[in-house]
């Protein structure tokens, strides 16, 4: 195993692969280094003495400044680097494009529905419109389990706190990831659940979901109902009946969407879950798929990388609002911009949000941009896509799957059991997590500094992701877990 890496030629630090000792004399690159302390794994030491002030470089670009002088050897984080991220930038299109391949066509079994849409599951979802009635959702929930047989999958209720008492964006936002998990096609039938006197009412809801098939959705008013449960559990098995009508069938990859998204990241995220992810995500997109990137707060920093890969000048200015408007966001709450890392990505090693947004945006591969999203809004481009959406992991997972996502890819280095409304594959950036919490980790990207080759473990991960298409169930799924979670911005009334 490698004991440190330097990611770029033009890097000042390197990163510890494994716990490295004071005293240690490392080859880098020929050079002779002398660590002046200890360096815990996925932290960072000093290739060359660097000036108070002075940027410091990791992946080939800035981190942050030097806060002190800091000699080589010495280990470097958040006691001597600080960010370099300021407020709202203008930036200019730099394109650096490059053609895409193509690549030999791949399929999955899937389930084909009726409008032509795909879904990599056949479940029954039950949908509150509001948090009122979310005892009765999860109690139906229950009661339906007998229902789960032949190809009827899964039954599964979505609380949620939301629907009413919301103003403006803030109950818009709602309405349409709402509409947009109904119109889902891993749910093979839907059961709305109104309480009816509500601001996101059924009636409402059914502007936002546009047309729908009756055999498919169906809606019911507890208010108007004399027992809400029990005529619940008849349209259950009515929709029950309906989904197990469809079969897994032969679909091409090219009708795969893959949400992308980090989280609980450690020194080594950047290093080896995050490029695998990249490396599939070029995989997929070469097979004629879609990929999608969110968590916009944790591309501060980074954002340039991106803005020069969009496929067209209107992309890149799309992506300048979606930065920019991000960064208002924050700012209309009286809050920084940059003070991302979690204590979690500190421990690890992660010391600047540039630090963690270069690492995070290694997910996207070297594809060009073909699509940028809104909040709620669903992909309609095939590609790499990016979508507004926050850093936290459950909202941000439920936005990828509300746009279209039938499965996301969530690497972490730290581990965590979430789960969101589609299959999510938790991908370890290192072995001693794989191992350790088996019940949690779907994938260990860990073997890539063990002597794993990249397009073997990417290889190894787009077929996982294809067996998780054709029915295999991730690591949440196996433990029951299902979550979901609304981006709250405004008012509660």
């Amino acid at each position: 195993m490698q004991e440190f890496i330097k990611i770029n030629p033009s890097d000042s630090v390197a990163v510890a692969l494994k716990p490295l000792s004071e005293g240690s004399v490392l080859d880098v690159a020929g050079q002779k280094v002398t660590l002046l302390e200890d360096v815990m794994q996925g932290h960072k030491f000093a290739l060359k003495d660097i000036a108070e002030n002075e940027p410091v470089i990791k992946y080939g670009a800035r981190i942050g400044f030097a806060k002190e002088a800091i000699k080589e050897g010495a280990w470097i984080h958040t006691h001597n680097v600080k960010t370099a991220l300021g407020d709202v930038l203008e930036y200019t299109y730099q394109p650096q494009l490059v053609e895409e391949a193509k690549t030999e066509e791949a399929f999955f079994e899937g389930y084909r529905r009726a409008d032509g849409k795909v879904g990599v599951r056949n479940e029954i979802w039950i949908i509150p419109t509001v948090g009122c009635v979310n005892n009765v959702a999860t109690s139906i929930e229950k009661r339906a389990q007998k229902l789960v047989q032949g190809t009827v999958e899964e039954i599964v209720a979505f609380p949620h706190p939301y629907g009413c008492s919301q103003m403006g964006d803030d109950q818009e936002n709602t309405r349409k990831i709402l509409a947009d998990l109904i119109n889902h096609p891993n749910a093979g039938g839907v059961l709305v659940l109104g309480l009816g006197c509500e601001n996101s009412g059924v009636d409402i809801l059914k502007e936002y979901i546009g047309e729908y098939d009756e055999k498919r959705v169906k809606f019911l008013v507890s208010q108007e109902s004399e027992d809400e449960i029990e005529d619940s559990l008849i349209l259950i098995e009515e929709l029950a009946s309906y989904v197990s009508q469809f079969k897994r069938e032969k679909i091409s990859a090219k009708e795969l969407v893959v949400g992308m998204k980090c989280g609980g990241s450690d020194g080594l995220s950047g290093i080896t879950a995050n490029p695998t992810v990249g490396a599939f995500s070029d995989i997929l997109i070469s097979k004629g798929g879609t990929t999608i990137l969110t968590e916009v707060p944790e591309m501060f920093g980074a954002e340039t990388i991106l803005m020069n890969r969009c496929a067209n000048e209107e992309l890149f200015h799309q992506t300048v609002d979606l930065i920019n408007n991000f960064k208002n966001y924050f700012t209309s709450h009286n809050q920084t911009i940059y003070e991302n890392p979690s204590p979690g990505n500190k421990k690890g090693g992660i010391s600047t949000l540039e630090d963690k947004s270069l690492g995070c945006t290694q997910k996207s591969g070297s594809a060009l941009i073909k699509g940028v999203l809104e909040y709620g809004e669903t992909v309609k481009e095939k590609g790499l896509n990016l979508l507004s959406a926050p850093g936290n992991d459950l909202v941000a997972a439920t936005a990828l799957g509300a746009s279209g996502a039938h499965i996301v890819l969530f690497t972490t280095g730290r581990g965590t059991p979430f789960a969101s409304p589609v299959p999510t594959v938790k991908i370890s950036s290192n072995s001693a997590l794989a191992d350790k919490k088996g019940n949690w980790i779907d994938f260990n990207a860990g073997e890539l500094i063990e002597g794993k080759d990249m397009s073997q473990l990417s290889q190894e991960l787009f077929d996982y992701v294809l067996a998780v298409a054709s029915g295999k169930k991730v690591r949440a799924e196996e433990a029951g877990f299902h979550d979901m979670a609304i981006f709250k911005q405004g008012v509660t009334l």
